[in-house]
């Protein structure tokens, strides 16, 4: 568990930071950068759920979501080619992408077939989760980035592919409850 009992330690005061295994890597290194983009995914997701009914299903997936974020990050802060979870590294299984895969399915066999692409607005809560996800793809490609050069676990990276999907639909889904989906008019203001 972990335990914080000052919040500056001023440890990364010269541009570093620590990595689970207690190595420093530089705050600009593609594995930080990655870490940075998750927890920005993270905080949008917040913002979802602070838009929706607290005690909705949707707002339960959602913090399901962020703690499995958390679980994401740490993942990526723990250096290695061993991506089985252990008691000293904590990561991302097959079970919680299959997981988001089965919620993926089950809410999109309420949705009507998309006939355009969607523009991301609409009630406020639809609109978070478009930030979300579009958030959640630039995490994906600083993973990308990152898994260039340095060993990811490949579950963490199917985990935050699915991660954009999950977000996509679910906004589907609570737009259907709302005004429905925005759809994009090709050339329509060309006049």
């Amino acid at each position: 568990m972990v335990k914080l009992n000052k919040i500056y330690t001023r440890t990364g005061d010269a541009g570093t930071t620590g990595l689970v295994d207690g190595s420093r890597v530089a705050k600009s290194d593609p594995r930080m950068i990655a870490i940075g983009e998750v927890d920005e995914a993270n905080c949008a997701i917040g913002i979802a759920i602070a838009c929706l009914d607290p005690d909705a299903p949707e707002a339960q997936m959602l913090r399901r979501i962020q703690n499995e974020m958390f679980d994401l990050g740490a993942d990526i802060a723990t250096p290695g080619e061993d991506f089985a979870p252990s008691a000293m590294a904590l990561r991302v299984t097959p079970a919680q992408v299959t997981r988001l895969e089965n919620e993926i399915d089950a809410m999109n066999e309420t949705l009507s077939p998309l006939t355009s692409f969607i523009l991301p607005g609409g009630a406020q809560a639809v609109a978070a989760l478009h930030l979300a996800r579009a958030i959640s793809r630039r995490a994906e490609r600083a993973m990308v980035a990152a898994a260039e050069r340095l060993a990811l676990n490949p579950q963490a990276m199917a985990y935050i592919n699915r991660l954009s999907d999950h977000l996509f639909v679910l906004a589907r889904r609570i737009a259907a409850t709302r005004e429905g989906d925005i759809l994009w008019q090709p050339g329509a203001t060309r006049g």
